[in-house]
C-alpha cells in the first residue's frame, strides 16, 4: 500500500476533528463523566480504531493490518498503564473533578505531538543507520528490567524539577479559579495549579514516548502504520480513564506483562539488527543469520500475555484488597476536599463508593490483618468523612 501525500493529510486532518469534536462537545463545558457516557464513547474510539485497521488491512494486505493491530494493542496497554502516572499526578495537585477532562485532553494533545516528533526521529535514524535496531531493543530490554523493580508514587512524583522551578520563578496560586491557567492573587497576575498539572503531565508525555516508540518500531517501520496505530491508541483514553476509574489500582500484574511485552519486543529488535547487521565489529560487517519473529507470532504473544496479565490481576486477592484500601484511602479524602468538588451529587457518589470500599476495607480484617497493620490513618480518614457527612446532612436537616 503506497501512502500517498493526500493519504496521510486526509488522516492528519481526521485526527485533528476528533480531538476538536472531543473538546467541543465534551471537555469545553466542565463536568464529571457519567460511567454511561465514558462507556459509550470509550468504545466509539476502540470501534474506530478496529474499522480503521480492517481498512488498513484490506487496502495494505494481511501483513500492513497486523503490524497496525500488533501496534495499536502494545500502545494501548502502554497508555493505561501511563494512566496509572496520570492518576497520581491529578491527585497530587488535588485537581477539581470537573475539570480533569481538560487536563486529561491537553495530556493526550501534547503526548501525541511528543510522539509524532519521536516517530520522525526514529524513521530518520532508521533510515540513515541499521544500528539504530540494536539502540531501540537496548532501550526496551533496560525499560522492561526497571519495571519489574518495585516503585512506589514518590517515583512518578508530581513535585518534579520543573514544577519547583515555576514556582520559585513566577508567582504562583495554590487554589484553583475554575480551569483558568492564570488568576490574580494579591493584586498580581498568578499561575494557577491548573497551568502547573499541565507542565507536570507535558513532562511525563516525552519520557513516555522513550519506550513507547521504540516499542511500535519493533513491531513494523512503516511510518504511517506506526503514526496512525499510536494516535488511535491515544484517542478514546480520556474516556477510558473516567471508565476504569477506581480499578487502575487492581492491575497489579500490568507492570510484569508490559515488562515481558517490551523485553519481547526489545529481543525481536535485536534479532532484526543481527539479521541486517552493518557493523564491523559484529560479524566482520556482514548479516548475522538469526531467526526472525514474524508479526503474527508478535501479535500472539501480546495479545496473550495481555489477557493472561490482566485476569491475573483482576482475579487475584491481592489485587482486590489493594484496591479497597486505595480507593477508599482516595475517595475519603475527595469526599473531604470541598475544592475538589462541591457539586452535591458527585459528592454522593463519592461516598457511596466510600461506604461499599469500607465494607471491603473491615472484611481484610478476618482475611488479611497483616494488610490493613499500616493502615490506621486510613480509618482516621474514613471517620472524618463520615462526621462531615453527618455534620452536612444534620445542617440541611436543620
Amino acid at each position: 500500500m503506497t501512502v500517498t501525500p493526500l493519504v496521510w493529510t486526509l488522516t492528519i486532518l481526521a485526527i485533528l476533528a476528533l480531538l476538536a469534536f472531543d473538546f467541543v462537545f465534551h471537555v469545553r463545558k466542565a463536568h464529571t463523566p457519567t460511567l454511561r457516557e465514558a462507556a459509550i464513547w470509550s468504545s466509539v474510539y476502540v470501534g474506530l480504531a478496529l474499522l480503521f485497521g480492517v481498512g488498513v488491512a484490506i487496502l495494505g494486505g494481511g501483513q500492513m493490518g497486523s503490524e497496525y493491530f500488533a501496534g495499536y494493542v502494545t500502545e494501548k496497554a502502554l497508555s493505561v498503564d501511563n494512566l496509572f502516572v496520570f492518576l497520581i499526578i491529578i491527585s497530587a495537585f488535588r485537581v477539581p473533578r470537573d475539570d480533569q477532562q481538560k487536563v486529561l485532553l491537553f495530556g493526550i494533545v501534547l503526548a501525541l505531538i511528543a510522539r509524532s516528533g519521536f516517530i520522525l526521529l526514529g524513521a530518520a535514524l532508521i533510515n540513515s543507520f541499521a544500528w539504530v535496531f540494536y539502540l531501540f531493543g537496548l532501550v526496551l530490554l533496560l525499560t522492561a528490567g526497571n519495571m519489574l523493580k518495585p516503585e512506589g508514587e514518590e517515583e512518578h512524583s508530581a513535585d518534579n524539577f520543573v514544577i519547583r522551578l515555576a514556582k520559585r520563578v513566577f508567582h504562583t496560586t495554590d487554589h484553583y479559579d475554575g480551569d483558568r491557567l492564570f488568576t490574580i492573587k494579591d493584586g498580581r497576575r498568578a499561575l494557577t495549579p491548573m497551568l502547573l498539572v499541565m507542565v507536570a503531565i507535558g513532562g511525563t508525555d516525552i519520557l513516555f514516548a522513550l519506550d513507547s516508540i521504540p516499542a511500535i518500531f519493533g513491531l513494523t517501520q512503516n511510518v504511517y502504520v506506526v503514526f496512525t496505530a499510536t494516535a488511535f491508541s491515544l484517542m478514546g483514553l480520556r474516556q477510558l480513564y473516567f471508565l476504569i476509574d477506581g480499578l487502575l489500582d487492581r492491575l497489579i500484574y500490568l507492570s510484569y506483562g508490559l515488562a515481558a511485552i517490551l523485553g519481547f519486543i526489545g529481543v525481536k529488535l535485536i534479532l532484526h539488527a543481527l539479521h541486517e547487521n552493518n557493523l564491523p565489529f559484529v560479524n566482520d560487517g556482514g548479516p548475522v543469520p538469526v531467526i526472525e519473529i514474524s508479526t503474527g507470532l508478535s501479535l500472539t504473544v501480546i495479545v496473550g500475555t495481555l489477557v493472561v496479565t490482566v485476569l491475573a490481576s483482576v482475579l487475584s486477592p491481592e489485587g482486590k484488597a489493594r484496591n479497597a484500601l486505595a480507593n477508599a484511602r482516595r475517595h475519603a479524602a475527595s469526599y473531604l476536599d470541598l475544592e475538589y468538588t462541591s457539586d452535591p451529587a458527585e459528592r454522593q457518589r463519592i461516598y457511596a463508593a466510600l461506604l461499599h470500599e469500607e465494607a471491603q476495607v473491615l472484611a481484610l480484617r478476618t482475611t488479611r490483618p497483616a494488610m490493613l497493620a499500616e493502615h490506621d490513618e486510613l480509618f482516621e480518614l474514613i471517620e472524618s468523612a463520615h462526621v462531615a457527612h453527618r455534620d452536612h446532612h444534620g445542617s440541611l436537616d436543620g
